[in-house]
């Protein structure tokens, strides 16, 4: 009677007691090109979405193709600092955009060039103790007869491949972000630009303030479902301008 007695009170207070979330990570790494780099992309505003506790670091740099951002030394640099003190950090991964051809020293081999840097990255990565996230290219903003003209979708789905293969966690920006351009068309999706239609820096890649904010925010909502405790260090969202 009493092992019954003491095995339905273990049963009450396991149903009690809630189970413990996953703490969120010290550190976030941003490593990609010029649609997550400072002042032309979303990193700085995902940056912004953490938490003071929880130290975000945008190393993206403008320019930079999966091969010359580690050429270049961009990524013995995020090697270093995460020697130095890895902590618990999670590293967002993101190219493609000049990966493409015709981008003399930047672009790479589809079939073969970019899925190995990928996962060189990943491997040396994880190597360090850092949590790794492939993210898929973020969609220019194109259109041809009121379709999106999303032109990354293979590299997306050589990231996609790496991913699965190095299993590691998917950020599926390509998709997600084609489906809400598509939703906008041309006119509306050109205020997400960094420039205003007709400026001379207009263009349909980079991002303003509006599009850094769109698009760091849906960033900041993948990462949750992927990511172990990083909910635990991001900021309520707030508004877009």
């Amino acid at each position: 009677m009493r092992e019954h007695l003491a095995l339905a009170a273990l049963v009450a207070a396991s149903v009690l007691v809630p189970a413990a979330r996953a703490a969120a990570p010290a550190r976030v790494i941003l490593v990609g090109d010029s649609t997550m780099a400072t002042r032309t992309g979303y990193g700085d505003a995902l940056c912004q979405r953490f938490e003071p506790t929880v130290a975000c670091l945008n190393l993206a740099r403008g320019g930079r193709s999966s091969g010359s951002y580690r050429a270049e030394g961009f990524w013995d640099a995020v090697l270093e600092r995460l020697r130095e003190n890895v902590g618990d950090t999670v590293v967002l991964i993101q190219f493609g955009h000049n990966d493409q051809p015709g981008k003399p020293g930047r672009s790479t081999d589809l079939a073969t060039e970019f899925p190995a840097n990928l996962a060189r990255y990943v491997t040396e990565a994880k190597a360090v103790g850092a949590r790794p996230v492939l993210v898929t290219p973020l969609t220019r903003r194109s259109f041809v007869d009121r379709a999106l003209n999303n032109d990354l979708t293979r590299w997306a789905d050589a990231t996609r491949a790496v991913a699965a293969a190095q299993q590691v966690p998917l950020l599926e920006l390509n998709r997600d972000s084609a489906a809400v351009v598509q939703a906008m068309g041309q006119a509306e999706a050109d205020t997400l630009a960094e420039a205003p239609p007709g400026a001379p820096r207009f263009d349909r890649t980079h991002l303003g303030a509006k599009g850094a904010c769109l698009f760091a925010g849906m960033v900041a909502r993948a990462l949750p479902p992927i990511v172990p405790g990083i909910a635990e260090g991001l900021r309520p969202e707030a508004a877009c301008p």
